[in-house]
């Protein structure tokens, strides 16, 4: 079983779609949260997840999104209000077996109440090893790393939707993940006008 993984999305319709192509023939998409910006829906966006039947989960801008400060945001008539049902009924945090393999998918930790940045230099970085799972996916940080922490294989696809700087522009990335032999692999791509 096969794994396309994105994660911070932020709206960008032409990201998700090229890290899609990108990531060519999978067996389940994975999205681990922000695939909205903080209070601006996307139809398209969700859209596209829902009918991928991708498995979805909160980051830290749908929390702001569908929390009390972001009530103003969705009273927007141009919502659609299936699109906005579906997002809001997606959880915090996902923990499933997969291909015999056991996986968590959170946004930034382990505690699905908890953004912290956990970067791969970060002191804390080596805690998401210890969770009782054989797969750790998260997101959040916009940096891509796909590291064994003891037993636990940790994944993070980057972004598709808000590049991190890297000399002269903004990279883009998403994951792919072998649940047979636990090989995962990051693809970094730049968005171009006519890949936009």
């Amino acid at each position: 079983m096969r794994l396309g993984i994105v994660s911070d999305l932020h709206g960008n319709l032409p990201g998700l779609l090229h890290a899609i192509a990108l990531m060519g023939p999978v067996d389940r998409l994975v999205c681990l949260g922000d695939a909205i910006n903080q209070y601006r829906f996307s139809n398209e966006v969700v859209a596209e997840l829902r009918r991928r039947d991708a498995l979805t989960i909160w980051g830290n801008h749908e929390a702001s999104f569908f929390g009390r400060e972001g009530e103003r945001a969705r009273r927007a008539d141009w919502i659609d209000p299936e699109l906005l049902d579906w997002l809001a009924g997606r959880p915090r945090q996902i923990a499933t077996e997969l291909a015999g393999r056991r996986l968590l998918l959170t946004h930034a930790t382990a505690d699905p109440g908890d953004f912290t940045y956990l970067y791969p230099h970060s002191p804390a970085f080596p805690s998401l090893g210890e969770v009782e799972q054989d797969i750790l996916l998260y997101g959040h940080t916009h940096q891509p790393v796909a590291r064994q922490l003891g037993s636990t294989l940790v994944v993070n696809p980057g972004s598709a939707g808000q590049g991190r700087l890297v000399g002269d522009g903004f990279i883009l990335s998403c994951a792919t993940l072998d649940l047979a032999d636990g090989a995962a692999e990051i693809h970094e791509f730049r968005l171009t006008p006519d890949s936009a």
